[in-house]
Formats: C-alpha cells, structure tokens, sequence
C-alpha cells in the first residue's frame, strides 16, 4: 500500500501553508499581551502591608537600607518579589512578605509601585 497525499510520516515536511500558519501561531505566541497588573489593587495590598516599612508613597522606607519602590520598573519589582518568595533572594522580612502573596498581588503590588513617581537618583563621580 502507497502513502497517499493525506498522509505523512518523520520525513514528510509540512506543507507550505501549514508551515505558514505554524509561522503566524508561532508570532503570535510572542506577541500575546503580557498580564498586566492591576494598580487599584496594588495599593489597596500596598496599603495593608507594605506601607509599614516602605511609606506609603513607596519612597519613604522607616530604615534607610529599605529601597525606595516608588518609580522602580514593574518586570524588577515582580521578579524581585517572586525571587523573596521562592528563596532566590533572602531577607527575613520580606520573604515572610512575600510568602503570603499570590501572583496576582505581586503583580498588582509592581503595577502599583512602578505607577508612582521615582524619588531614585543617579550618583554621579
């Protein structure tokens, strides 16, 4: 029995169309609009647990070693969360903080934060 045009094997190649639209499956996974967070939520959470340490503007942390989060990028502040909460980066505080934390109020907490204004400066020599 012949393989017919239907069917295909490890050596057939895809035809030309198909190989097209893996293509355009394939853009536009890359293109797919990233989760965004909510910035309402963030500061409602914010508000309720961060706000005793970093201020309530983000920008006045109670010790001078505590960062300024108002004005820092959104992708570094989720990253930097999710690094406290799975032991990637240590500080007793924050990664009890950041344990209670789903993904979604991390991402509303960095949508949040990055929305403010930044009171960061650059030293220069």
């Amino acid at each position: 029995m012949t393989a017919g045009p239907q069917t295909m094997n490890k050596t057939t190649k895809f035809p030309s169309a198909a190989r097209l639209v893996l293509a355009g499956l394939a853009a536009m996974s890359l293109a797919a609009p990233v989760l965004a967070g909510d910035i309402e939520k963030g500061r409602e959470k914010a508000e309720q647990i961060c706000a005793a340490c970093h201020g309530k503007d983000g920008n006045t942390p109670i010790d001078p070693s505590y960062p300024k989060l108002g004005g820092q990028f959104e992708d570094y502040l989720e990253t930097a969360m999710i690094d406290y909460q799975v032991g990637r980066r240590t500080h007793a505080i924050m990664a009890g903080q950041a344990k209670m934390l789903t993904r979604e109020e991390i991402r509303n907490l960095a949508a949040y934060y990055s929305s403010l204004p930044s009171q960061l400066t650059v030293h220069r020599r």
